[in-house]
């Protein structure tokens, strides 16, 4: 197995800066692992574990030390001759350890930004705005950068209702199929990039070190069927998306839906009384539901050498696992994972919406299609 393509000879380092300064020498000495977490989903978090114990004066260290007090600034870095920024943070908790077989040590916990945003509940209205104005505005409270994209639809009234900043963005992202997500100052409020070209290339020979997927249409269905109703204008707004709507295959041949619709007969799911105020809302929701529920296709599990270039919401291409599930994936979790002993390992998770079954390939490389 070797390291990633350009670093075969190189050794992987990990730096840690606290308030703006490195660490100080003794604490990078007594630094026994360093682990980074980003999820779509959960908050971004880090741990640092450090031995707490001077030998020489028989005394604790850092458990006591004002250093990793919580609400400090943690910036980590980690890569090879290049070292890369993974994650911004604040130190959010301590947890010392003590035993008889071993010196005593020290992890310090910490989160990602978007912590802020899952601080307190709120109850306001957003008036004649995009849900894309309303992550701003939000972003903007809680002292991070915005970079959204254009939601288009402008709602009349938007309530949040004793909910956490974090819970209402990810509620408003989801009902018209975006993502939210913080990655170090910036909150970021798209679509999902799992159509966008990959950032780099996953062979199972050169650079996975384990690689697991699941195919299953449990929970595949032809088409998704949105009932809305504006109770203003007393009016039903009908929106169906089916297969032909995927925004993209990712490098497959057939989709989950598409497959569930040959094999199992024609099916839809259908959600009424969802509250909208137009039919382009309607059609918004509807088309975000079957997309999301076509990802969960094909889900998969993997870990290499650590990769800088590895992060939540990019597309990764994986080969070399045959032909059905070769192809892009989008990545949904990853956990950069540094130590003195083991070195620097990446774990991540994966989902795709298609497949290239073998049979489609055998068709048309027989037929002179074949590329």
């Amino acid at each position: 197995m070797s390291q990633p393509k350009g670093t075969e000879v190189l050794t992987p380092q990990v730096k840690v800066a606290i308030a703006g300064n490195p660490l100080p020498p003794q604490a990078i000495a007594d630094l026994s692992s360093v682990t980074v977490v980003e999820d779509l989903e959960g908050a971004g978090m880090f741990t640092l574990q450090l031995k707490t114990w001077d030998l020489v004066k028989g005394e604790l260290t850092w458990v006591d030390n004002n250093l990793f007090d919580c609400g400090n600034t943690v910036e980590i870095k980690m890569g090879y001759e290049k070292l890369e920024t993974l994650i911004i943070g604040d130190i959010t908790g301590l947890e010392p350890s003590f035993s008889q077989d071993s010196a005593p040590t020290l992890t310090v916990r910490g989160h990602a930004l978007r912590h802020r945003l899952m601080r307190g509940t709120q109850r306001r209205s957003f008036l004649e705005m995009k849900d894309s104005e309303i992550a701003s505005q939000i972003a903007s409270e809680r002292g991070l950068d915005a970079k959204v994209e254009d939601s288009k639809e402008k709602l009349n009234r938007v309530l949040q209702s004793n909910k956490t900043d974090w819970e209402f963005l990810q509620a408003r992202a989801k009902r018209i199929g975006y993502e939210v997500l913080v990655k170090n100052k910036t909150l970021y409020f798209r679509p999902p990039q799992n159509a966008s070209s990959q950032v780099l290339k996953l062979n199972r020979a050169d650079d996975l070190l384990d690689f697991s997927a699941r195919l299953s249409t449990m929970n595949q269905v032809g088409q998704v069927e949105v009932r809305g109703w504006d109770p203003q204008q007393k009016e039903l707004f009908i929106s169906k998306v089916g297969v032909g709507n995927e925004t993209t295959k990712m490098k497959g041949s057939i989709s989950g839906p598409k497959v569930a619709n040959q094999e199992f007969g024609k099916t839809s799911y259908t959600i009424a009384n969802v509250i909208v105020s137009s039919q382009a809302e309607a059609n918004q929701i509807a088309l975000k539901l079957f997309n999301e529920m076509a990802l969960n296709y094909i889900t998969g599990d993997g870990s290499c050498l650590g990769r800088t270039d590895l992060h939540p919401g990019t597309t990764s291409e994986i080969t070399g696992i045959g032909k059905r599930f070769s192809g892009s994936y989008y990545v949904t979790a990853v956990t950069h994972s540094y130590s003195k002993t083991q070195g620097y390992r990446t774990n991540f998770s994966v989902k795709r919406n298609a497949s290239c079954s073998p049979i489609f390939h055998f068709f048309i490389k027989n037929i002179g299609g074949y590329k």
